[in-house]
């Protein structure tokens, strides 16, 4: 018999270590010390937050295509602005300023994915410049082809994933030295 009030359970939220697995995956390779030495990403805060966030586009961007990704890119998602929030505060920003600067990391990851998703259908130099822009701080076309290079080659990775091992974490990105060497 099918019970009349089933949808409004609350939707089966992945489990937590699973979140944390794959968050700390995006925060390991967007720290990955080739990107700030040999693709000219800026080893600034800023730098590190842009590179954080075309990770999590890349993984997000994947997970919403697999059945069940749907509700593990939202949890992987607030998951990313439960650390921007404490981060925020452990750097020592106000309780009153702390939604201000979260509603502006929420327009800068809005902004950027959707400026990705356009490069990424148009050309590898329109993702190129849409890099260049975004993380380069406009500077440096050459090293933002290798960027995108890497990140095609991320997706590439991503792709070939199946549903079990993206919803586990038990994928790779690939190493940007190699995509580099490579481009």
């Amino acid at each position: 018999m099918l019970w009349p009030f089933n949808h409004f359970k609350r939707p089966r939220v992945p489990a937590r270590s699973t979140i944390e697995t794959i968050y700390g995956m995006i925060v390991t390779q967007a720290r990955e010390p080739l990107f700030y030495r040999d693709l000219g990403v800026p080893d600034t805060v800023n730098g590190r937050f842009d590179l954080l966030l075309m990770h999590l586009w890349m993984v997000l961007r994947r997970l919403k295509s697999v059945e069940g990704g749907a509700e593990l890119s939202q949890a992987l998602f607030d998951h990313f602005c439960i650390d921007m929030d404490d981060n925020l505060r452990e750097m020592g920003v106000g309780d009153l300023t702390v939604p201000k600067r979260m509603q502006a990391f929420g327009e800068a990851f809005y902004g950027r994915t959707a400026a990705y998703d356009l490069a990424l259908t148009d050309s590898d130099q329109a993702l190129a410049e849409s890099f260049c822009k975004n993380i380069l701080n406009g500077q440096n076309i050459d090293k933002a082809r290798e960027l995108a290079a890497y990140a095609r080659a991320a997706l590439a990775e991503l792709a070939r994933a199946d549903r079990a091992a993206l919803t586990q974490g038990e994928w790779r990105f690939p190493a940007p030295q190699t995509v580099g060497s490579a481009a």
